[in-house]
């Protein structure tokens, strides 16, 4: 009797049985990963443009990360922080080297680490900038995403993302994104204790601000003493064609958070970054992660952090990215709207045409090979592993193109 193969359909019908209705993927069932390649469980090849929302900057199952994953799980895998390990104070040297701060404090996944940022932000507002108890305001802007906790939504301005969860965690101030002035006037107000920003939205779509913008949102921070706290989970790590966003406007965050590619998204690793003034607020049994610093996440992120400057890798996303932005700025077509992004961190917002909107484009991308996925409603992100090449990247551009035309003639 011949075995039964289990099909993409069959794939979806149990996750939609058996599993939370909280996300809406696109129909493929994905069964392996290699370098910029996903295949799908019918052995179809497709680029991945999305790499997991820049987890995997490395490429898939990078054979450096993979192999320091499998020999240090071969020996120990979990300690818990009750003892000490023999892979947490090395990695802990090399990354605050590596990102040139005095402190690491390693957690898991990015809400986690921007988690840890808040409460950073707010013990260090009590017990180095005076701000009376339970008093604390922390400046954030609309169309932020930094995660799902109630916290994190509390901040949000997306309906998607907060409508339904009250009541909320007071203690945020929102700003509209890429505003100096507005900024400026909420900084005015002694409670505040930090401004939580990315340097480029990745959710609300690629929404790169001003050139300045961050310098002169840091400055402004300097000048009324609150902490510059950046979130880089989806920026940082070579995306955007340097180590981290705020390096293209010399910015040095106070607090910087980290995740994703942190582990060429092999495993769950994040982390916070700061200074000792900043850090040392939280003592013992104040914060911590049961899995934050495990073994086996050091010596991967340690891997992961390598091949980002072996590879060169934010040198191939700088020049690679400007590739990709001039051949679709240049592609005269009317259902290309807006094309923007900086290394390779893009988006193009779409136009709809005849009835067919993003979600459109992106199902026929998927038929001719490559992988995107659209965020609210009119925009495609587009984030390759940046081990891409050249040559794939004009191939993928092709396709893109093939992609927007067959949709707009149908």
């Amino acid at each position: 009797m011949k075995e039964y193969v289990m099909t993409s359909k069959d794939y979806i019908e149990l996750e939609d049985k058996f599993g939370a209705h909280n996300y809406h993927p696109l129909p493929v069932v994905l069964a392996k990963g290699e370098g910029v390649h996903v295949w799908d469980v019918e052995g179809k090849k497709y680029f991945d443009f999305l790499s997991a929302y820049s987890a995997v900057n490395q490429g898939h199952c990078h054979p450096k990360i993979i192999n320091a994953m499998i020999e240090q799980a071969k020996t120990l895998t979990l300690t818990s922080r009750a003892f000490y390990n023999d892979q947490l104070g090395p990695y802990e040297k090399f990354v605050t080297e590596y990102f040139g701060y005095d402190k690491v404090l390693p957690m898991n996944s990015g809400a986690e680490a921007d988690e840890t940022a808040l409460k950073l932000a707010r013990r260090w507002g009590y017990d180095k900038k005076g701000v009376a108890e339970n008093q604390a305001k922390i400046i954030v802007c609309e169309g932020n995403f930094h995660g799902r906790t109630i916290t994190i939504i509390s901040m949000s301005t997306d309906p998607d993302s907060y409508k339904g969860f009250g009541p909320y965690t007071p203690g945020f101030t929102v700003v509209p994104y890429n505003d100096i002035e507005a900024l400026k006037k909420e900084l005015e107000d002694p409670n505040v204790v930090a401004f939580l920003v990315e340097p480029i939205q990745g959710e609300a779509g690629v929404y790169v601000p001003e050139d300045g913008y961050l310098k002169k949102a840091y400055d402004a921070c300097k000048a009324k003493n609150v902490l510059f706290i950046a979130d880089e989970v989806q920026t940082g790590i070579a995306r955007t064609g340097k180590l981290l966003a705020c390096d293209h406007e010399g910015v040095r965050p106070d607090v910087l958070i980290l995740g994703k590619a942190l582990s060429g998204g092999v495993f769950p690793v994040s982390a916070v970054l700061a200074d000792d003034d900043i850090m040392l607020v939280i003592k013992p049994g104040e914060h911590g992660s049961t899995f934050g610093g495990n073994p086996v996440a050091c010596a991967i992120a340690q891997a992961a952090l390598t091949v980002v400057k072996e590879e060169k890798l934010a040198e191939n996303a700088e020049h690679l990215g400007k590739i990709f932005r001039k051949e679709l700025e240049g592609f005269d077509n009317p259902m290309i709207q807006v094309v923007r992004g900086k290394g390779l961190l893009n988006a193009i917002i779409i136009k709809q045409t005849n009835g067919k909107v993003a979600w459109d484009v992106c199902v026929q991308m998927a038929k001719n090979g490559l992988l995107a996925k659209p965020t609210h409603g009119d925009i495609i992100r587009f984030a390759p592993p940046l081990v891409i090449t050249e040559e794939q990247i004009h191939e993928a551009i092709a396709i893109i193109k093939k992609s927007i035309i067959e949709v707009q003639e149908a």
